[in-house]
């Protein structure tokens, strides 16, 4: 993904707000210009400016954004540094530094399954080997949006849906052509600021690689395009 400076993102704060001071994970701030197209033309709500569906909608995106590219944990303007704690599926919690260290598809997709029956190895995997494999699959991104909000400030309980167009390999698994999506159900605990204390989510990750390894088996010398050296989502959403 471009890392040149990007102008206001009408989805995400914070890209360009003190942008020499901020260290990015790839020497500048991140643009969104194919997922925010991908979002607008596959997207099933479209909020009223500056409702609270809107709010909690663009909030996550910020957060996500710097999860994924800011560095440092002290750089993050959208979370309580001391109290922000991230649960998935029922199991512990990370802190601020574990999620950042993990990156946010690993953490989303670490599991205590057997690792015989383990269709992804979150354990396996680095912060840019996790990304690399989601963005060589979606190539335009991985879009996210609010489909209902149950409560507002300062629990916070939504409804949400996240997608993709699955045109690129995945863990050797051809592309198909085809959309491939998941919904799920948070909360966001904020203080009084509004920065994120705590992250709850719960989603069924089949619902995710059911349509990832649809695709056919493909091996590395029948695929050009696939590099030995390259680790198998840095994809925005």
């Amino acid at each position: 993904m471009a890392t040149v400076p990007a102008g206001r993102d009408k989805y995400r704060s914070f890209l360009d707000d003190e942008a020499d001071s901020v260290q990015w994970r790839h020497g500048g701030p991140p643009t969104y210009d194919e997922v925010n197209q991908l979002f607008e033309q596959g997207r099933t709500k479209e909020w009223e400016e500056g409702s609270l569906e809107e709010t909690v909608q663009n909030a996550i995106k910020t957060w996500e954004m710097e999860l994924s590219h800011k560095v440092r944990l002290q750089d993050f303007k959208s979370i309580n540094h001391e109290k922000f704690n991230l649960i998935v599926n029922g199991r512990e919690g990370l802190k601020g530094e574990e999620a950042l260290k993990m990156g946010s598809y690993n953490a989303l997709l670490k599991n205590s399954l057997p690792k015989e029956f383990q269709y992804y190895k979150a354990d396996e995997e680095s912060f840019e080997s996790s990304h690399e494999a989601f963005r060589s699959a979606f190539p335009r991104g991985f879009a996210w949006e609010v489909i209902h909000v149950y409560s507002g400030p300062p629990l916070i309980a939504f409804k949400f849906r996240h997608w993709g167009i699955f045109e690129g390999p995945f863990k050797g698994h051809a592309p198909t052509g085809e959309k491939v999506e998941f919904y799920g159900i948070a909360t966001v605990k904020v203080d009084e600021g509004l920065k994120v204390e705590e992250v709850e989510v719960y989603y069924d990750p089949a619902q995710l690689f059911g349509g990832l390894l649809k695709g056919a088996p493909i091996s590395i010398s029948s695929s050009p395009t696939q590099d030995a050296s390259a680790c198998p989502f840095h994809s925005p959403s």
